[in-house]
């Protein structure tokens, strides 16, 4: 069985992770180049001042993407090195180098998706307020701008933030990425309504400049709620979870963050359970957030089980993995995510799926053959592609699916110490080598799906 014509079998990458070349050609600093060098925020001390050096060798990075068989790659541009201090001036430089990048793409016959903002937040402007200041809306639209105006006469496929849940949870709640710096409740969900109207904006920038018509969208990852049985009561219990009962999972619901993009409105329950703590908006705002989507970019990772309560309400379930059945970074595997989670999420925005990003960190080397030997990762995207075919096999309208990661690459706090790629990367000599994943990735995608059976 394969997938549907025209399925897009892609990679992801983003620019902290990967390009190096922090402090040059013009490029100013992000909050990752300065938490970075905070003593213990990340694992012995790495930084992303030289990555992949994908700066230098995006030409070798595209022509080992295009020998895997992909049509697509999404990739994230630098906030600074496009803008040093955010606003104001451009740096020519940065972007004469994503126009480079984009160009070399399309010659490889691999549909760019570009991702305005994957984390790297300009200093200046995290010294401004960051995202605690309402000024950052606009301040992204004009950013949005100057990249429209330069590439989309080549990128019609457009994603403004990769997972707002991710990097203002770990960056304004926890802390334990860039800025840094803890908020609290009320100070978070704040920072979830200027990222809300920053994409409303940029949106609205896209859809107005783009030099070919676009497609616009954001990358969500957040509570992930899979039914405990195939019960009807658990899985609406599933999928009343997924969508968001407040206090359930994580601080901020998926309805909190997605419900005013897709739909026009903050839930009702988020609001009420939120009280004081949420911020004003006005209707103004809401018109502002309310541009929709074009397609769903879905990241999946890892998924919790529940099940419908004694009190009709869900309940999370505690399930441990059969031994082993955990990645590097200690997440179980829960390949059946991605067979609900299309599901859920299209019946509730109507718009269709696209997998920006699935993946596992895994413990890789070279072996003594030369190779990079890596069964486990193989077996990992079966089982998630397969789950994903039975889903678009029973009607959710899926277009495409993109591994995390092309490259081995800088892992936030993490460091280089987790490794997610398809390509094996030494980081001392930047030596690339295909792993047996990326053959096998290879063969997947040539067959469109087929050769998973």
């Amino acid at each position: 069985m394969s997938f549907r014509d025209g399925f897009l079998w892609g990679v992801s990458t983003s620019s902290y992770q990967v390009e190096g070349a922090a402090r040059e050609d013009g490029k100013g600093l992000s909050i990752w180049d300065v938490f970075c060098r905070k003593p213990g925020a990340v694992r012995d001390g790495h930084t992303g001042d030289v990555a992949c050096d994908h700066y230098r060798r995006y030409g070798e990075d595209v022509a080992l993407a295009r020998s895997l068989g992909v049509n697509a790659m999404r990739f994230s541009l630098s906030w600074p090195r496009v803008l040093p201090d955010g606003v104001g001036a451009v740096n020519v430089a940065g972007l004469d180098f994503y126009e480079r990048l984009v160009d070399e793409l399309l010659r490889a016959g691999v549909r760019p998706f570009l991702a305005l903002y994957h984390w790297d937040l300009p200093w200046a402007l995290h010294l401004r307020g960051g995202w605690l200041n309402r000024d950052i809306a606009e301040w992204f639209a004009d950013y949005a701008r100057v990249v429209v105006d330069r590439l989309s006469d080549r990128v019609t496929d457009w994603i403004t933030f990769v997972e707002p849940a991710a990097f203002l949870n770990a960056g304004y709640g926890s802390g334990q990425h860039a800025p840094g710096t803890p908020v609290g409740r009320r100070g978070l969900l704040l920072t979830s309504h200027h990222v809300a109207l920053a994409h409303g904006r940029a949106t609205q920038v896209i859809r107005r400049h783009a030099r070919r018509p676009p497609r616009v969208s954001l990358s969500h990852v957040g509570a992930c709620c899979l039914p405990a049985t195939d019960r009807p009561e658990d899985v609406e219990a599933a999928r009343l979870a997924t969508a968001g009962v407040p206090g359930l999972t994580d601080p901020m619901t998926n309805a909190w963050l997605l419900d005013p993009i897709y739909l026009g409105a903050y839930p009702e329950a988020d609001l009420a359970s939120y009280g004081d703590d949420a911020p004003a908006v006005t209707d103004a705002d809401l018109r502002e957030i309310h541009q929709r989507p074009d397609f769903f970019a879905l990241n999946y990772y890892n998924a919790r089980h529940v099940r419908r309560g004694d009190d009709g309400r869900p309940a999370l379930v505690k399930r441990d993995p059969p031994p082993g059945h955990r990645t590097a970074f200690g997440w179980t595997m829960e390949p059946e995510g991605l067979y609900w989670l299309p599901r859920f999420h299209h019946a509730r925005y109507g718009v269709p799926i696209v997998v920006t990003e699935n993946g596992m960190a895994n413990l890789d080397w070279p072996s003594t053959d030369g190779a990079v030997h890596d069964p486990q990762r193989i077996d990992f995207h079966r089982r998630h592609l397969l789950a994903l075919r039975r889903a678009a096999a029973e009607g959710a309208p899926v277009e495409g699916y993109f591994v995390w990661s092309l490259l081995d690459n800088f892992e936030w706090a993490e460091g280089y110490h987790k490794r997610f790629g398809l390509v094996y990367v030494d980081f001392d000599t930047q030596l690339r080598i295909p792993k047996d994943s990326a053959r096998w990735y290879a063969r997947v995608a040539a067959s469109n799906g087929a050769e998973l059976d």
